[in-house]
């Protein structure tokens, strides 16, 4: 977790951080985001069905997303969501904390980033620092800046 603070100091990325219980859904989140200025997403860590490709999935806290259709949409088979073995191997999180934040991890790579296109319409968004005890407020465009430090793109789409 302090790699997440270290990149965004080196980045110089100001950001206003939040205490709160520990948060595990989206309808527990939502006691505590409404006080929060931004986007209220959640981050899906996906797999295909072989296991050589990983997928971060941002997408607006109020969507359902249909993953067959998702992996249609990027020519895999399946997608299903990575166990937590992968998401410690990738992300350093665990279940229920999986943040975009957490990609500062991943120096292979092997995550590819999809973010639903919506959140683009929010200049904030709200993110855990890869604990589900705190979220940290930051600009779509410092996100963005983040992504491009850590070196992945994102590829923002429809859902």
């Amino acid at each position: 977790m302090q790699k997440i603070y270290d990149t965004l100091k080196t980045l110089n990325i100001k950001y206003e951080e939040h205490d709160h219980p520990a948060v595990f859904t989206c309808v527990d989140a939502a006691k505590f985001y409404d006080k929060f200025p931004g986007a209220r997403v959640k981050n899906l860590f996906l797999r295909n069905r072989k296991g050589d490709r990983h997928y971060l999935l941002i997408v607006s806290d109020n969507k359902t997303v249909d993953l067959k259709q998702l992996a249609q949409q990027f020519g895999e088979k399946q997608l299903s969501f990575a166990s937590a073995e992968r998401l410690m191997k990738y992300l350093h999180v665990t279940p229920g904390s999986v943040s975009a934040l957490g990609l500062v991890y991943d120096t292979d790579l092997a995550v590819k980033i999809l973010c639903d296109d919506s959140v683009q319409q929010h200049e904030q968004i709200n993110l855990h620092p890869n604990i589900n005890t705190k979220t940290i407020t930051l600009t779509i465009a410092d996100l963005l800046r983040y992504f491009g430090h850590t070196g992945h793109a994102v590829q923002f789409l429809p859902i």
